[in-house]
């Protein structure tokens, strides 16, 4: 628990005869309630936003359920920093609780990587069942080791491409396409495998490209390809599922080991609770967003053939398994999961 010592003024000192006796002490200390913990939660998404509203939930019903022993509040919208910062304030102390994506992790833990390798889960229940799995619970083990407990998994959807030509059912309706990309070499490598010419840029940027021909694409999830209106601009959207990256929601180790055995075990139920609305919460958003387009004359398809996208993916990954030992095998268990 974190306590603040109050130091005795000199004048109490003056003499033994005003000391409290060790009783009255004993009794004081007992009157006295336990302090509670303020956590302090980081989230880099705004007010309504699935996981915002997930956290918040978490972070009302711990309080409620440790009866006041820990009290979470969550800072929306990155007030308390950016991703990265985010990951050592938690770390070493200074946050007690965040919902992070794993993309930026690598630097931490070096086999996160593999989640930006696209095409790497066929679809996002298949990233639940691994992720809620023995290879979710290897790499909660490989996070605790530096520093965050996970207690849970949320998502973020499925990233698909969409563009202003034609449906994209195959890796060749990519080719000769000038699709944005966020600015990353594998996600580069991704479009130049399928013929495409990918282009990195600021995502402020891509409307109006999108709108001057300076990109025939872009790709993204429903809820951000509709709230950021690239639906009025492209007529395709096209499933291919090809990034999916999971979240967690961490505690700071330190945070953790202060708590009793009891209020860890009501803390861990109720975050696997808050990833449970979050999924849903999640599927209800994309719906939404899904439907806005439609009615907006968005023709959207399904891709049938993930398989030849992966096959034209191997190259990339047989050169990120190179620059990073030991992830092979471990690629082979996610893409065998069932």
């Amino acid at each position: 628990m974190r306590t603040h010592n109050n130091c005795m003024s000199a004048s109490t000192l003056k003499t033994s005869s005003l000391l409290p006796t060790a009783g009255v002490i004993a009794l004081i200390a007992f009157a006295l309630p336990a302090q509670a913990e303020d956590w302090r939660g980081w989230n880099i998404h705004p007010d309504g936003y699935p996981n915002t509203v997930a956290l918040e939930e978490f972070a009302e019903a711990v309080e409620e359920q440790t009866e006041g022993r820990v009290s979470p509040r969550v800072y929306n919208n990155a007030v308390l920093g950016d991703q990265s910062d985010a990951i050592e304030q938690t770390r070493n102390g200074a946050l007690d609780f965040a919902n992070f994506n794993m993309g930026p992790m690598g630097p931490i833990v070096q086999e996160t990587n593999v989640f930006s390798l696209p095409f790497l889960f066929n679809d996002v229940e298949h990233m639940h069942t691994v992720m809620d799995g023995e290879i979710g619970e290897r790499f909660a083990d490989a996070l605790e080791d530096k520093g965050l407990v996970v207690l849970s998994w949320f998502d973020s959807g499925a990233r698909s491409l969409y563009n202003t030509q034609h449906p994209i059912k195959t890796p060749g309706d990519v080719e000769g396409l000038k699709i944005r990309v966020m600015n990353n070499d594998l996600y580069v490598d991704m479009i130049a495998a399928m013929g495409g010419n990918a282009t990195p840029m600021s995502y402020g940027e891509v409307y109006q490209s999108l709108t001057t021909g300076v990109l025939d694409g872009a790709e993204n999830n429903y809820p951000s390809f509709e709230s950021s209106n690239h639906y009025e601009v492209t007529g395709y959207y096209s499933l291919t599922e090809h990034l999916i990256i999971p979240e967690c929601l961490c505690v700071a180790k330190s945070s953790w080991e202060e708590l009793s055995e009891e209020d860890q075990a009501i803390v861990r139920e109720v975050a696997e609770e808050a990833s449970k609305r979050q999924r849903e919460l999640w599927v209800e958003s994309s719906e939404e967003s899904r439907q806005i387009v439609l009615d907006h004359g968005v023709e959207i398809n399904e891709v049938d053939d993930k398989g030849a996208f992966q096959t034209l993916m191997e190259p990339m990954y047989e050169e990120f398994i190179a620059n990073n030992p030991g992830t092979g095998e471990l690629i082979e268990e996610i893409r065998a999961t069932e």
